[in-house]
């Protein structure tokens, strides 16, 4: 546990150092001129707010061999950034703690740990990286960080929580990362397919999606 408090406390206050409430601040009107609007990113993060604590919560709440465990981590670092995916991982695991009578405090950190912040610390490495090295395209943001992200980045957070003791139920080592691989690849097609759907029809949900980067014309021969 002490692992544990030790990287949620190390992200908190760096997260909070950027201050991150600032991308949560209402925008003025079309044009420059009207009443201010609330930033458009409220919509997902009440939505990762009211979903993603049943989706943590759920193998807990059910008997079955495997307990199918979702991240949703890199999506979320994808709508809101990482700052601000910091502290609403954490509230995330409160949250699913209070639903799951199976889960106390201590469970509720290494869930926000090993299936929030890790993988998410690890999304925005990755995506840091993408921009640095890689085209500023479309289909380089959809595939290669959405998509392909999550798998590496949910998968090696699986297997960095394994390392600390946290192996699933009923299941031994060798097969528990098969499990966990497959699991990354169930997490990363509902991230890309949800990226492909904000990139076209709500742009405004993800905080690290720019028109101006990725929809930008190539350059005259």
């Amino acid at each position: 546990m002490l692992l544990e408090a030790s990287i949620a406390l190390l992200a908190l206050a760096t997260a909070l150092w950027l201050r991150p409430w600032r991308m949560l601040a209402s925008r003025s009107g079309p044009g420059g001129s009207g009443d201010p609007v609330a930033s458009p990113l409220v919509t997902p993060l009440l939505a990762v707010l009211v979903l993603l604590p049943w989706i943590w919560a759920l193998p807990t709440l059910h008997h079955m061999p495997l307990q199918l465990q979702w991240s949703s981590a890199p999506l979320v670092v994808l709508m809101l950034g990482w700052p601000l995916a910091m502290p609403l991982l954490v509230v995330v695991g409160g949250i699913a703690a209070l639903l799951s009578p199976a889960l106390d405090w201590s469970d509720a950190l290494g869930i926000a740990v090993w299936q929030g912040i890790v993988p998410a610390t690890l999304a925005m490495l990755w995506g840091a990286a993408m921009r640095r090295w890689l085209p500023h395209q479309i289909f380089v943001y959809i595939l290669a960080r959405g998509f392909a992200g999550t798998v590496l980045c949910v998968f090696i957070a699986a297997l960095l929580a394994q390392a600390a003791g946290h192996a699933l139920p009923g299941v031994n080592e060798d097969l528990s990362r098969i499990a966990r691989w497959l699991m990354a690849w169930g997490d990363a097609v509902i991230t890309g397919m949800v990226t492909s759907i904000f990139v076209v029809f709500r742009p405004q949900w993800l905080a690290t999606w720019s028109d101006a980067i990725y929809l930008r014309s190539p350059p005259a021969p």
